[in-house]
């Protein structure tokens, strides 16, 4: 019987209400034996993308240029578009990882003890932080920068390790009564996490200097071990965990020049190379690739044939490293990796150059037209969800930034690392003259941003002295006084800003920098004499150098001025408010060098950048 036939009488069959004979279960299929996929012998393309010294910098950098036009670097949003790029380019294979230094340094970071950047963290997913000298800046939870008796000193950066839902890092930071890795961190400095079926073991490290350059109101009782013992000990404990691939994420850093040729390391300066000196000692083979921070200073280049990549920090770029893995033997294919050195972070970009970097579009005049950015063929679109995280913190930071001082800044005051400067010279005498202190010392690494001219706000005093430092007096017979500034100008090659003093150097860093003092009416400093002292208390705590002098000095002599209603920034907001008059640059001349003519010696930082 034809199927058609068939059909018509089983309905009729039915139509009838005839029973038909009881239906068989379908008869089973045979099933084909499983075979396995052949096993792919593709390399493994694993992206890596790394930030550094964001200091919580969620908004962009913006700047009006001379056409009017305004040109935006940097900014939580736009990135957040660079990185769904990136996803979608190599989706399942991207870790994204930051080398330290997330909080500090904006209000939108500091009114929040750094919770808002942590959530954006969050959003962005990042699957590991190092931990930085300046995550321990917050100190207590609340107001108090300093703690009280009961305080945890490493109260706000443990709320915030909590709230991060991906590790903070550091396989060299240790409690000093113990020796062990302190309970807070919640780990041993290490992650192991699997990307496209490769075991990646990440270690964290945090510059030693740490030590030196943190309050020591919050850092005294931690040991930060030197990072080569530390970090072998680190990736051998991955290794036998199984880690195919180890990658460092490193706040130290170090300084290249010239970003052209990844392997010309010839303008990598070795007097300033913490990671270059790390990497460099270590047996080939321990660390595949090293994210570094720190400096504030771009790095894409490879030691030997570890590559090393930082950015200047502040959010305004990222590094890319992209590594291959044979899939059958596990190894990493070097000759294959690939990197791209600070990637700038762009809201806009000039329609020829694709640049947002303000200080070229400036040399255009008004003939620039920003367009759209693209990366890896496709647009960048800014995430209004990070938009929507941030915008009520930037409300309120908006709030403060705008509220007015009532004086005018006469003239653009700048900043010097390392030399005398027309802003440091304000700041200190503002000190002087408000403490009635015969002598002011800030550290220029406090300093953290210039002052333009024109009506003064006190978001600008915010962007110069972000620190919550109080303001602190010491009183020290001449003889002390005299100790303390060899301390001060032969710890490193910044350049302590003073007010009240003449003072002479050698041009050469090191211990024996100083040479003279005289008072400022140039008077010699009367060795029995007692001076008074204004200082930040992160400096009268014996931080920047100062440490083995003041531990000298006896205790009734030292006032931290942690009784003072006003942190040091809000006390000079409120003195130049009070005088009425405008800001106005002293002439310099304060520093005089001497030079003997012999070669200066390698310099080392120690100042906290």
């Amino acid at each position: 019987m034809s199927l058609s036939r068939l059909f018509l009488a089983c309905v009729a069959l039915a139509a009838s209400g005839c029973a038909s004979s009881t239906p068989r279960s379908p008869e089973p299929r045979p099933v084909a034996a499983a075979v396995a996929p052949p096993a792919s012998t593709e390399p493994v393309r694993l992206t890596l993308v790394g930030t550094n010294d964001f200091h919580g910098w969620l908004m962009p950098h913006t700047t009006v240029l001379p056409g009017g036009a305004t040109v935006e670097e940097g900014g939580a949003a736009s990135f957040a578009g660079y990185m769904a790029r990136l996803r979608a380019d190599n989706p399942g294979g991207v870790l994204l990882l930051d080398a330290g230094d997330l909080f500090q340094g904006t209000l939108a970071s500091n009114l929040t003890e750094g919770a808002a950047v942590v959530e954006v963290y969050n959003h962005l997913g990042y699957t590991a932080a190092a931990l930085g000298n300046h995550e321990f800046d917050y100190g207590p939870v609340g107001p108090r920068s300093v703690p009280g008796p009961g305080e945890d000193a490493f109260g706000a950066l443990t709320a915030r390790i909590h709230q991060a839902r991906f590790p903070l890092l550091s396989a060299n930071v240790r409690e000093a009564s113990s020796g062990r890795v302190p309970a807070w961190l919640g780990n041993d400095g290490t992650l192991l996490v699997t990307v496209k079926g490769v075991k990646v073991g990440l270690v964290g490290l945090t510059t030693p200097s740490t030590a030196r350059i943190g309050n020591p109101a919050h850092v005294a009782s931690l040991r930060f071990v030197d990072l080569l013992p530390a970090t072998l000990e680190a990736v051998k404990h991955l290794r036998a965990q199984g880690a195919e691939v180890v990658v460092g994420l490193a706040h130290a850093g170090g300084k290249c020049s010239d970003l052209s040729n990844p392997r010309d390391t010839s303008s990598c300066d070795r007097a300033d190379g913490e990671i270059q000196a790390l990497v460099e000692a270590l047996p080939p083979g321990t660390l595949e690739a090293v994210f570094a921070g720190h400096t504030h200073q771009a790095m894409g280049h490879f030691f030997g044939e570890v590559p090393v990549l930082s950015t200047s920090g502040q959010g305004r770029s990222f590094g890319v490293l992209e590594l291959f893995v044979d899939p059958v033997a596990r190894k990493l294919l070097p000759e294959r990796t690939r990197l791209q050195a600070a990637v700038p972070v762009c809201a806009r970009v000039e329609e020829t150059s694709g640049s947002c970097d303000a200080r070229k579009l400036k040399a255009l005049g008004a003939e620039v037209k920003l367009v759209p950015p693209t990366f890896l063929g496709g647009p960048v679109v800014a995430d209004p969800a990070v938009e929507a995280i941030i915008h009520p913190v930037l409300a309120r930071v908006e709030a403060e930034q705008r509220r007015p001082l009532g004086v005018t800044v006469t003239t653009p005051l700048g900043r010097d690392y390392e030399g005398e400067s027309a802003l440091g010279n304000v700041l200190t005498d503002a000190l002087r003259e408000m403490e009635k202190a015969d002598v002011a010392l800030l550290n220029a690494g406090g300093l953290r941003a210039n002052l333009k001219a024109g009506p003064l706000t006190y978001g600008d005093v915010y962007e110069v002295l972000p620190f919550d430092n109080t303001v602190a007096i010491v009183t020290l017979t001449g003889d002390e006084l005299r100790r303390l500034l060899g301390a001060a100008y032969g710890a490193g090659n910044s350049l302590f800003q003073e007010s009240g003093l003449k003072v002479t150097l050698a041009r050469c860093t090191g211990p024996q920098r100083f040479k003279d003092a005289s008072l400022a009416n140039g008077r010699p400093i009367d060795s029995k004499r007692l001076y008074r002292v204004v200082l930040p208390d992160f400096l009268a705590r014996g931080a920047g150098g100062l440490g083995a002098v003041l531990s000298q000095v006896p205790a009734e002599r030292i006032d931290l001025g942690l009784g003072r209603e006003l942190l040091l920034r809000d006390a000079v907001s409120t003195w130049w408010q009070r005088q009425g008059k405008p800001v106005v640059a002293p002439a310099t001349g304060r520093i005089s060098y001497v030079d003997d003519g012999a070669p200066c010696a390698p310099r080392e930082r120690n100042e906290r950048p």
